[in-house]
């Protein structure tokens, strides 16, 4: 019987895709699906950028918000736009 961090890290392995022999470890909360590809996930990186203003202007959909005192341009049509300020 596993307790603590023993028993969510065993809950945690469990829960992983099958990668068919692979090594790779892929929670499965971060896939598209049963039938999707293990090794594609849906989370898209943010960029972190000391200055915002040049990545404003490389899509006409980003929007600049500021959330929790941090400035982050967010693109709800092309997702891969996302960056933060810091």
């Amino acid at each position: 019987m596993l307790f603590g961090f023993a028993r969510l890290a065993a809950e945690r392995r469990s829960a992983c895709v099958d990668t068919g022999g692979q090594s790779s470890y892929v929670p499965a909360e971060f896939t598209r699906g049963a039938g999707a590809d293990p090794l594609v996930t849906e989370v898209i990186n943010m960029k972190i950028r000391n200055s915002l203003k040049a990545l404003m202007g490389r899509h006409r959909d980003n929007k600049m918000v500021r959330r929790k005192g941090r400035i982050y341009i967010i693109n709800k049509t092309n997702k891969r736009f996302k960056a933060r300020q810091g």
